[in-house]
């Protein structure tokens, strides 16, 4: 079977990302949520994701879990297997955001480089990456997978913080400190940055 992407060709659409932005009345981007397992990424998307719904705005959550139940289920947690994950979500993202949507990418997404090959894929201002900071012992005391027991113990191999690295961005979009602060005061910092940047 051919697979050469050599006999492949862009087909463009009639219809562009600036005339769904325009439909929408908000502009499209990602929020990419970076972090430990337990940071809170998920349930700071989530959060952030009603508040956008409140105020009309178009929007998707990408969680790690459920892209590796689905499209990823052939991936496993090798820095090879986590690259290609990511890549496929940064796709998957540009899709969205060509599409007009707000999309939430909530991914622990381990490795600098990952991210940043992530990045390339977006306009400028449309990858905006979310730290998640929050010390391991808070992520630990919280475990609400009991996945760290499990690394803990052995029973789990490649497991971010404890067998395997996470690289902490240097110079994220915005750095929110879920170890700190309520869930809708992070919430509320996100949403005046989206506002802040004309993107709301």
């Amino acid at each position: 079977m051919e697979t050469s992407s050599n006999n492949l060709t862009f087909h463009k659409s009639t219809i562009k990302k600036q005339d769904r932005n325009k439909l929408n009345q908000h502009k499209s981007c990602v929020l990419w949520f970076t972090g430990l397992s337990g940071s809170g990424k998920s349930t700071l998307a989530n959060e952030v994701e009603k508040q956008l719904y409140d105020r009309g705005i178009r929007t998707y959550i990408l969680d790690g879990d459920n892209i590796r139940l689905g499209l990823n289920k052939n991936l496993g947690f090798s820095a090879e297997d986590r690259k290609e994950n990511i890549r496929r979500i940064g796709e998957v993202s540009r899709l969205f955001v060509d599409a007009g949507v707000l999309v939430l990418s909530a991914f622990i997404s381990p490795y600098e480089a990952d991210r940043a090959m992530a990045r390339t894929m977006f306009d400028t201002g449309e990858f905006i990456e979310i730290y998640v900071n929050c010390a391991l012992e808070i992520c630990e005391q919280r475990d609400p997978k009991g996945l760290y027991k499990k690394a803990r113990n052995g029973e789990i191999k490649d497991f971010t913080g404890i067998s395997a690295p996470y690289e902490a961005p240097g110079s994220p979009e915005l750095n929110i400190e879920t170890g700190k602060y309520s869930l809708e005061e992070s919430a509320k910092r996100i949403i005046e940055y989206l506002i802040q940047k004309q993107i709301l």
